[in-house]
């Protein structure tokens, strides 16, 4: 697992950084095809307009001399009124329009010139084209001649005209355009990186609970090893002649099978009471109790284990209220394990300090010692079940790492809150904060 888990990572982000890749390729891929295509289309409506502007639809307009006596050898000339002359703005917005529509070009402005090529340069403008002219890096220009169908009559006697077109932010409105079809590769691309990050945190949350996993199966068979083994000897004991015939070794080796099958018990009771708590089918009998009272008692429950080792314990009551909606069994409980680990994990010259006082309408229990303490990353975790500090060179601390977690249950289902405080090599502080009871 620990050689499969970072190849399945690796490959899957390279995957997804391939996918991402590609799809930006194929976007940018669809719009220079989009780009191309629109510009196409322009070219063929410009055309078209050109075209119908350029129709051979008027009649010419005969041009005489003011005296004809002086130049017989001259013939009557002849124009045909120019694009400029025939149409107006109005007209000649219309006829490109139309070809814009013909195109599938409905979206898109444009702006357009007729310009005479000649010494004269005369010009019509549509109302914007000068601004939108000077701006040639975001407004593609385009220049179509404007002349009589070829082979007609009278194509040597129209003056030279160009027909300008300026279609403005061309490429913003390709953009525009795709923009659905952004929306969707992203908003998919989205969804595709968001399961990654899914199968990512279930990978490791199921990597986080095989160790758990594993480390529970040997805490249990360690914490079921040493009293079987002390009950098989016992029962190995009892069989022996020299003992049959003792009734107070008798009752000494029966008392050590019936001690460790207590024991026993309690471990089993331990993992049950974690499985109810996990489907939350405990039910809390809560009352209006002193918690001072219940924290007597669990302190009567430690002393002797203190005094084993020689330890200090130091309590201040000095909450002026203490009465709280608490569950007797539940909270003593709660009290006597964060005591009970104080005095696992102590070193020499243990000393615990236990205080209360009251915030506002709350009721804060502390609890000191002078233990290992704990790093950053094990006071983070440390309310998680089956979690389990690493200890150094102590090895006598045993357990299934329950403790801490039915702790943090038990205050939350109190309507309260627990912290957890370490410096390493220290010791460690918890503060439990419970609401006190409405008088």
């Amino acid at each position: 697992m620990k050689r499969i888990f970072p190849i399945i990572t690796i490959l899957i982000f390279l995957s997804l950084l391939g996918l991402i890749f590609f799809q930006f390729l194929w976007i940018e891929s669809a719009r220079e095809a989009k780009d191309k295509q629109v510009e196409e289309n322009i070219k063929q409506a410009i055309d078209f307009a050109a075209s119908a502007l350029s129709q051979d639809n008027n009649s010419i307009v005969p041009f005489g001399k003011k005296n004809d006596m002086l130049f017989p050898g001259e013939k009557l000339q002849y124009f045909k009124p120019s694009v400029m002359q025939r149409y107006s703005k109005d007209d000649i917005t219309e006829i490109i329009r139309n070809a814009f529509n013909k195109n599938n070009l409905k979206k898109f402005p444009f702006e357009f010139a007729i310009i005479e090529n000649s010494i004269a340069g005369k010009q019509l403008l549509s109302d914007n084209f000068y601004e939108l002219s000077l701006d040639s890096a975001r407004n593609k220009n385009y220049v179509y001649p404007l002349q009589p169908p070829s082979g007609s009559n009278y194509e040597n006697l129209v003056a030279e005209e160009l027909l300008c077109v300026i279609v403005p932010n061309q490429k913003t409105i390709v953009w525009k355009e795709m923009f659905w079809f952004i929306i969707g590769a992203i908003v998919f691309t989205l969804i595709i990186t968001t399961a990654f990050f899914i199968t990512i945190r279930t990978l490791l949350k199921q990597k986080k609970l095989s160790e758990i996993k594993s480390d529970f199966i040997n805490n249990m068979t360690h914490e079921f090893k040493t009293p079987l083994a002390t009950i098989s000897l016992a029962v190995d004991a009892l069989k022996n002649d020299k003992v049959k015939g003792n009734e107070e070794k008798t009752s000494y080796f029966t008392n050590i099978i019936k001690e460790e099958n207590k024991r026993m018990n309690k471990q089993v009771e331990t993992i049950l009471q974690a499985a109810l708590l996990d489907k939350q089918e405990v039910q809390l009998n809560l009352k209006k109790l002193s918690a001072h009272d219940l924290i007597t008692l669990a302190l009567n429950n430690i002393t002797l284990q203190v005094e084993e080792k020689q330890g200090a314990l130091d309590v201040h009551l000095d909450a002026e209220k203490d009465m709280i909606l608490a569950d007797e069994v539940h909270f003593t409980n709660l009290i006597n394990n964060l005591l009970d680990n104080a005095v696992k994990y102590s070193k020499e010259n243990l000393a615990i300090k236990l205080t209360t006082e009251n915030s506002g309408n709350q009721l804060k229990i502390k609890i000191e010692d002078n233990g290992i303490g704990m790093n950053k990353e094990t006071v983070n975790r440390i309310f998680e079940k089956f979690y389990r500090a690493h200890t150094g060179n102590i090895h006598n601390v045993k357990g299934f790492g329950l403790g801490l977690s039915y702790v943090k249950t038990m205050v939350e289902a109190h309507h309260g809150t627990i912290k957890a405080d370490s410096v390493l090599g220290k010791g460690s502080t918890f503060v439990v904060t419970i609401p006190l009871a409405v008088v």
